[in-house]
């Protein structure tokens, strides 16, 4: 869409993103970077910028004598007084364009419209994995990641504040661990979802835990038990107290209904009808699980109609979509998207 607010002519490389209602404008000569609009300010050393809503980089020479420059970023009101949100130092490219003296200096980075992040003028960054582990499949969560190595075993590492790392904290992790919950039992599939990880077992069992909110574990939530879609005691058992569970009353049997608004350890999922899964697949807030038989399976956030329920229904429990039933048709593969579903169905074979 257009912008409401555009970049006035600037001389390459300042460039301005839709969204900021700022503009940046740089004499002929460029280092000197100016804001109008909704914010005002000047900096100088100026050398690429990048803004949007939510935030505003700026390339600028460093304050010390030796060659490079800092990334800074400011939040876009600042009109950049006080100190940036953070500061990061950029090193010289050896190869780059001579600055004053013939010594080398940071080039412009290629700042990315649309994202709260630059790219590194050397992608891809290598790091290597423990030795002796051999990656099978990866998944990557808004904030987390999920490796499944050669023998089956999950490990997982990243950001870890509603429990989707399965470590049984909230605490991140730097580096890859295996899930000790899940150890001896050999998984063939993992799935990454915003905030929550699914796990399938070689024999067809699910394993769930993360982020509850929307009831994309297929565990009681409260936003669903106002509208009468929580089972009663389906998630019995799976805590004994700790400050993860909310119980209110309500139960079929006249017992406080557990409300579990995060999982931090695995748990293990009966799907209906006794199934066995062979895939699955994680959205935002919402999951999808194929079975040996080619049903698939969905539950969590349902807004967007991205359950395949012909609704915009949310469930906190596993609800088969009918519509690959009712044309005969078996779902081999499932893919979620942050807020919509696709499968891979074929017709169904005659006996």
């Amino acid at each position: 869409a257009p912008s409401r607010c555009p970049a006035r002519a600037a001389p390459s490389p300042l460039r301005a993103t839709p969204g900021l209602c700022s503009a940046l404008s740089a004499p002929a000569g460029g280092g000197r970077l100016e804001l109008a609009g909704a914010a005002g300010g000047a900096a100088g050393g100026c050398r690429d910028a990048w803004a949007s809503e939510a935030l505003l980089v700026l390339l600028r020479a460093g304050p010390g004598p030796e060659p490079g420059a800092e990334l800074q970023a400011w939040a876009p009101g600042s009109a950049l007084r006080g100190e940036p949100l953070w500061v990061h130092t950029v090193e010289a490219e050896a190869e780059g364009d001579d600055g004053p003296g013939g010594k080398p200096q940071a080039g412009p980075l290629p700042l990315l419209p649309c994202a709260r992040a630059y790219v590194s003028p050397r992608p891809p960054f290598y790091r290597p994995l423990a030795p002796g582990l051999r990656a099978r499949r990866l998944e990557l969560g808004a904030e987390h990641a999920l490796l499944l190595d050669e023998a089956g075993q999950v490990f997982s590492w990243g950001g870890g504040r509603h429990g989707q790392l399965g470590h049984g904290t909230l605490e991140a992790e730097l580096e890859p661990r295996p899930l000790e919950a899940l150890q001896g039992l050999p998984m063939a599939e993992v799935a990454a979802g915003g905030w929550h990880s699914v796990s399938v077992s070689e024999t067809g069992d699910v394993y769930i835990w993360g982020w509850n909110e929307s009831g994309q574990l297929a565990l009681p939530t409260r936003s669903l038990a106002e509208d009468g879609k929580t089972v009663a005691g389906e998630a019995a058992g799976l805590h004994e107290g700790g400050p993860d569970v909310k119980s209110t009353a309500g139960g079929e049997d006249g017992a406080p209904t557990p409300f579990i608004a995060v999982q931090p350890f695995p748990a293990l999922l009966d799907l209906p009808r006794g199934s066995e899964a062979v895939k699955a697949s994680c959205g935002s807030r919402h999951t999808a699980v194929v079975t040996r038989t080619g049903e698939l399976y969905t539950w969590g956030w349902g807004k967007y109609g991205q359950l395949g329920h012909k609704d915009t229904s949310s469930w906190d429990r596993p609800c088969r979509v009918e519509y690959f039933v009712e044309r005969q048709l078996q779902v081999r593969a499932v893919s979620c998207g942050p807020w919509n579903t696709y499968a891979y169905a074929v017709e169904q074979e005659k006996s």
